[in-house]
């Protein structure tokens, strides 16, 4: 009985973490073009830090300046990252917003969240914190998963 006991236990905590867990999953259905479709499902915002920056703390309700570019989620594709859509470091302008004020993307409003000044970040957003079913003109179609490579530049 007890060792039923620890098996169901363990049952138990290998489902809940299953059920946390981020997914990334493929599909080799053949598209119309004959190339493999891939279909990608990420549940939650990933934040990953590859430069921890020393200046001041963004908070919501402080205006940002941030450098962006962004790329559409490739499973296949190096780092994940597809199709590069845009970048304000190509255009060598910063990108301006309030924080936490609804002006961008969910995923951008967490994102930034708790990040200072000089630092840089890789943002996996998953599609509902991002542009949803409606995507965004040609360039991000519906429910697409995006990444971006950030940095804030200055907090005000």
């Amino acid at each position: 009985m007890k060792l039923l006991n620890t098996l169901l236990a363990c049952a138990c905590v290998v489902t809940l973490n299953a059920c946390n867990a981020q997914t990334t999953t493929t599909s080799n259905q053949a598209s119309t073009q004959g190339k493999p479709a891939m279909t990608t499902t990420i549940t939650e915002l990933q934040k990953i830090d590859t430069q921890v920056g020393t200046g001041r703390e963004a908070e919501p309700g402080f205006n940002v300046s941030v450098h962006y570019t962004g790329w559409l989620f490739d499973a296949a594709a190096k780092d994940n990252k597809g199709k590069k859509f845009d970048s304000s470091v190509d255009r060598g302008q910063p990108f301006n917003f309030g924080l936490g004020q609804g002006q961008v993307i969910q995923g951008w409003d967490e994102g930034f969240a708790g990040m200072k000044v000089g630092g840089k970040r890789t943002l996996v957003i998953p599609s509902e914190m991002g542009y949803g079913a409606r995507g965004a003109g040609g360039a991000i179609p519906p429910n697409a998963v995006l990444i971006f490579d950030v940095e804030l530049l200055d907090v005000k």
